[in-house]
């Protein structure tokens, strides 16, 4: 029989720890290390312990530093949940590749750098083929809803002419760091003046989940614009980990714009906000592409974002194996879908 699946999971915040539960519910994979801070209060405990899970046989797995986890071949694949930006991910990416182990991220602008960063992903794309191993970003937004859905939805199609990508959610599920990037609670000119300065983060990722499509679908993308504007609340508002009074903010509106040929071909909305439904908005995510022939998709309510990027993460571990050396994004890899048998029968030999 095939060994297990080797896994590594570098942080273990809602991300780290959701992708290790996950793991611990599947056959044939396994986790081999886990890293955090040594200053982290899980520095030294065993993983199985602060997950709540039954180890069973399963070896110990006990939180270390990055020096004692990441070793040449430790793992088939290495989870890293810390980061958003590839700039701030890259030392950690860098020493995993070097190390010829494959990576898998949930940094939001690594679903596609070379939006942004395209002399760091090339950096990312040789270090891999020259370790022969596979770096990927995911998640759900980027790399599945606003973007991998929307162009598999166009395979339908003969012709695209415009696409609007609509994402409604609830921030309620998240915990205070959310909370305060999101301005939860902050009075409007505040809010404003912070997000005037370049201070407030909002969603991340549009300009990645617009150069994928455009590059999926062949066209040359002009430039990107995006907007930011706050949910001013009319009622007070409380989630588990976030209060905004009447007249606050309750969450941001995000909008983004794709021009091609001097025209606005892909559009995408993304209002995000605590206890939507007490003000009457039900979330949904909506794939809206006119062509031939229109595609009206929708799902209501919305996939809840923190599980579907633990599973996206998770779901890609085979393909991620089986791919060939280099930096990927859901545009050269197969269909996401869940993994409900062994993971072993999806390694190719």
């Amino acid at each position: 029989m095939k060994e297990n699946v080797k896994v590594i999971i570098w942080g273990f915040g809602a991300m780290g720890s959701g992708m290790a539960q996950m793991i611990t519910e599947k056959q044939g994979i396994e986790i081999v290390g886990a890293i955090v801070r040594e200053t982290n209060a899980n520095y030294g405990k065993d993983m199985y312990e602060v997950l709540g899970v039954d180890r069973g046989e399963r070896p110990e797995v006990i939180f270390k530093s990055v020096e004692e986890v990441i070793k040449p071949g430790a793992a088939d694949v290495v989870m890293i949940g810390t980061d958003s930006f590839t700039a701030a991910s890259m030392d950690k990416m860098r020493l995993v590749l070097e190390n010829k182990m494959n990576l898998i991220t949930t940094a939001e602008e690594m679903a596609y750098p070379q939006a942004q960063s395209p002399e760091l992903a090339k950096e990312l794309d040789e270090l891999a083929k020259a370790n022969g191993v596979t770096v990927l970003g995911t998640g759900i937004n980027p790399g599945h809803i606003m973007d991998a859905l929307v162009l598999m939805m166009t395979g339908t199609m003969s012709r695209v002419d415009h696409i609007l990508s609509r994402r409604v959610n609830s921030l309620s599920p998240f915990g205070k760091t959310v909370m305060h990037e999101q301005g939860i609670g902050m009075e409007v000119d505040d809010f404003i003046a912070k997000r005037d300065r370049g201070e407030m983060s909002g969603h991340v990722g549009f300009p990645e989940s617009l150069s994928m499509i455009a590059d999926g679908l062949g066209w040359k993308l002009d430039k990107w614009e995006q907007q930011m504007e706050p949910i001013v609340t009319d009622v007070d508002r409380k989630s588990p980990h976030g209060f905004a009074k009447a007249g606050q903010v309750a969450g941001v509106s995000m909008t983004a714009q794709g021009y091609v040929d001097g025209e606005v071909k892909i559009e995408m909305e993304h209002p995000q906000q605590i206890e939507p439904e007490q003000v009457g908005v039900t979330t949904g995510d909506y794939v809206i592409i006119k062509g031939y022939p229109n595609v009206n998709l929708l799902n209501s309510p919305e996939i809840e974002g923190g599980i579907g990027t633990i599973a996206m993460c998770v779901n890609m571990i085979p393909h991620v194996i089986n791919a060939r050396p280099g930096l990927k994004t859901m545009l050269d890899l197969p269909i996401p879908r869940a993994i409900m048998g062994d993971v072993r029968d999806l390694i190719e030999e």
